[in-house]
């Protein structure tokens, strides 16, 4: 349970809330109800039991099955190396990138908060280390690479390194199956009903949610996990919002997806593990070095989701919902929330089946606007209009006796 006092967000009363849309009488139905929903302080997340019944959590795993899952991450490819040395950055640059504190000397926990962006392995200290030793970068063994050590290194030996070593599923970020699946006008019944009782618990306006993601359901095998990550991405003058972009017809070099809010859904009771870990729920500050201690990495949820914050135990029926901006203090989305750093620890026995509805509004105002209107635009325009992310509407009519 999610305990009365647990927060992520350390704003008072700043619940990132959109115009209009504070957080919801609980009065559900039989799907949700105050006698049994666990809120965080200053409601930053709710743990809600029986907000999908088992037969529901049945279905909607059954037509994941049916669309069929692939890979959440797959391996990382051959060409890597090749891929990294098209980038034209500096051995400079790369450096003052990569010294978070400005101090002149690459410590071990700077140089891992960038490997994630590597070729999709998670590095340990221990990965770092062995690295060092084989392409001699730290000759005096301290672990610490001064800027002087590292302009005597070519950074091409780090890429081939990279490139040689035998990366195994475990090894990545994310070692998961999944898919997607419509939840759309002409969706399966239940589908609908998932995404109505989404909009009642967030109390977002129908054109905001009618217009976000297709649900996505995860399977997590024995040895499955997700380490800590952030659901959404920051937001840059220069970056854009993948649900927004085309419409706005703006470019932009980077693009992130743009989620104001996560409900996630358990499916199952996981046999062993599975649980959802916030490394730093409560912390009163943040800071990304503070994340790992003493090769301690908080985010490595197959080793150390038992030093999180706050852990959520996976049972099924079960929702948990939390913001992932803090507001800009004039009723839209402003910052991202560091705090909402989250991810899914190890499952140690049997299989762990998540579903993940994300509510999607782009922080520039404007360009959400624009694409409200698009959508509303190709939906009025009958047959053949692409009005949804996804028209998978091939399951729309399946009864099931589970």
């Amino acid at each position: 349970m999610i305990a009365a006092g647990v927060t992520l967000q350390r704003k008072a009363g700043d619940t990132g809330m959109l115009p209009g849309y504070g957080w919801p009488a609980i009065g559900m139905g039989s799907h949700c109800n105050s006698s049994s929903v666990s809120v965080a302080a200053h409601t930053f997340a709710a743990e809600i039991p029986d907000f999908l019944t088992e037969e529901e959590c049945k279905l909607i795993v059954h037509l994941a099955q049916l669309k069929g899952l692939q890979k959440s991450q797959i391996l990382p490819t051959d060409d890597y190396e090749e891929a990294m040395e098209m980038i034209e950055i500096s051995q400079m640059d790369i450096f003052n990138l990569l010294d978070h504190n400005q101090d002149g000397q690459l410590q071990l926990k700077e140089v891992l908060t960038h490997t994630r962006l590597g070729n999709g392995r998670w590095m340990t200290p221990e990965n770092i280390r062995e690295m060092y030793t084989a392409v001699k970068a730290d000759p005096d063994g301290n672990g610490v690479l001064s800027l002087e050590e590292f302009k005597q290194l070519n950074i091409r030996d780090f890429h081939k390194y990279m490139g040689s070593q035998k990366v195994k599923m475990s090894d990545l970020v994310r070692n998961s199956q999944h898919t997607w699946l419509y939840q759309g006008e002409g969706a399966h019944q239940v589908m609908r009903a998932v995404r109505q009782r989404v909009m009642r618990l967030t109390r977002l306006p129908p054109e905001i949610v009618e217009h976000s993601e297709p649900l996505q359901v995860v399977r997590y095998d024995q040895g499955g996990h997700y380490h800590a990550h952030m659901d959404s991405g920051p937001v840059f003058p220069e970056t854009a919002c993948s649900h927004t972009k085309l419409v706005a017809n703006e470019s932009a070099p980077f693009e992130t997806s743009c989620r104001y809010v996560t409900v996630l859904f358990y499916l199952n009771n996981v046999t062993g593990g599975g649980e959802t870990v916030f490394p730093i729920a409560d912390n009163r500050t943040y800071e990304e070095m503070s994340l790992i201690q003493n090769d301690v990495d908080l985010r490595d949820t197959r080793k150390n989701c038992d030093k999180g914050n706050l852990r959520v135990k996976p049972q099924q029926g079960t929702a948990v919902f939390w913001y992932n901006y803090l507001s800009d203090g004039e009723g839209w989305v402003g910052e991202l929330d560091d705090f909402a750093l989250h991810g899914g620890c190890l499952v140690t026995q049997g299989t762990k089946w998540i579903a993940n509805n994300w509510i999607n509004v782009d922080p520039n105002r404007r360009r959400q606007l624009q694409f409200q209107q698009e959508m509303e635009r190709y939906a009025g325009a009958g047959p053949g209009a692409p009005g949804e992310w996804t028209v998978d509407k091939a399951y729309s009519g399946v009864h099931l006796e589970l």
